[in-house]
């Protein structure tokens, strides 16, 4: 291909660079990436690939944009809330280089569909959230034989690596062999994490997939690089392949895609919901703060911090962490609500509190955002 005088204009100060010139920007344009996921890691990467030039960018994200993701997914604006991030993300890529190319697969990527997805790409980008995900990429990618270009955020802290045996480096499986427990790492709803920390490693996997598409540079390949923002410190660590890792080890034992929500302990969501005796409704907890002569307490599990974001009156916090050293201030023999943010450190306290001998306990279905959406709309959702 040849560059016009637009494009050429428009990726001078490439052109410049005697590592890149005429020859690597070409490179660049002739190259296709595919992005999975558009949100917080997506964003940097989906807008510096298109502005370097990268000729075909493809967006893998079923999601639409919530005010929540505001905060660091700076592909989406304001007025997208509510709109698909796959269809949000095509317009500001196109805004800021009309020439690339954006294919936009709005849909999940799942074991059905991910080697179709992936096979056109010459790299992969995992911007995912989400454990089976990360192993369906991967393995995806090993399969193909692409580079899986990878990163991860939580809180204050990332890491980011580029999985390629077939370029001599281990894969994703070789640093995690299993997963952990499901519910045992907090999801960033849950957990938070600093809105710019996703601008720093998703340009770092950006850096990583310019790099590929060059051939020039040391790449991540063999190495972990992790970031604490707080201490504004980064550290490496050197990965090895792994000669007994299943999917490609010297005998691998994984030669398809699997299941991948089943290999990471997540059971299939029935198509009825079926209800937790362990559960009851925010109606329901409301009954109970109306009427004290039902005798059930209601206890708030969440941290302070989001206690002071939103909380109901007249109910009273303990949270989570602080349970084993504070749960001889409650009633053992009392009906007891637990309520936190959507329900599932409620079921948390829960199994903790029935293991010291509590009977009467339940957790309060969606917590206090189901509160808000049901019963009072003036309390804030975060």
């Amino acid at each position: 291909m040849e560059l016009d005088n637009d494009q050429i204009r428009r990726y001078s100060r490439h052109l410049i660079l005697p590592e890149v010139g005429l020859a690597g920007q070409k490179k660049i344009c002739g190259t296709s990436v595919l992005c999975i996921g558009a949100g917080g890691l997506g964003s940097p990467i989906a807008m510096y690939l298109a502005a370097a030039g990268v000729g075909r960018i493809g967006i893998v994200d079923f999601d639409v944009v919530d005010y929540s993701n505001l905060q660091r997914q700076i592909i989406h604006g304001t007025a997208d809330v509510g709109r698909a991030k796959a269809d949000s993300a095509k317009e500001t890529i196109l805004g800021i280089n009309p020439t690339c190319e954006v294919v936009i697969h709005n849909t999940r990527i799942s074991s059905e569909n991910a080697l179709e997805l992936i096979a056109p790409y010459d790299i992969v980008v995992d911007g995912t959230d989400n454990f089976p995900t990360r192993y369906l990429t991967n393995d995806a990618c090993v399969l193909l034989k692409k580079p899986n270009v990878y990163g991860s955020i939580f809180r204050f802290e990332g890491q980011a690596s580029v999985f390629a045996p077939h370029l001599g480096g281990p894969c994703y499986r070789c640093l995690y062999p299993e997963p952990p427990p499901p519910g045992m790492v907090p999801s960033c709803a849950e957990g938070g994490v600093l809105g710019v920390l996703p601008g720093i490693i998703g340009c770092i996997q950006a850096t990583e997939i310019l790099k590929l598409a060059l051939g020039k540079g040391t790449s991540l390949v063999g190495r972990l690089l992790l970031f604490n923002a707080l201490d504004m410190k980064f550290r490496e660590l050197k990965l090895r392949r792994d000669p007994q890792c299943p999917i490609c080890g010297d005998h691998p034992t994984i030669t398809q895609l699997i299941d991948y929500n089943q290999f990471c302990g997540i059971p299939t969501e029935p198509a009825v919901p079926l209800s937790n005796p362990d559960e009851v409704t925010v109606q329901e907890m409301k009954r109970a703060l109306a009427d004290p002569s039902l005798g059930i307490k209601v206890l708030d599990v969440r941290d302070p911090d989001e206690y002071l974001i939103a909380h109901i009156q007249g109910v009273p916090q303990i949270p989570l962490g602080e349970l084993p050293q504070r749960f001889t201030e409650l009633n053992p023999n009392q009906q007891i609500y637990l309520h936190c943010k959507m329900g599932g450190r409620s079921l948390k306290a829960l199994k903790f509190l029935r293991e010291q001998g509590f009977k009467y306990l339940k957790s309060v279905k969606g917590g206090i955002n189901a509160w808000s959406d049901e019963i009072d709309s003036t309390i804030p959702k975060y």
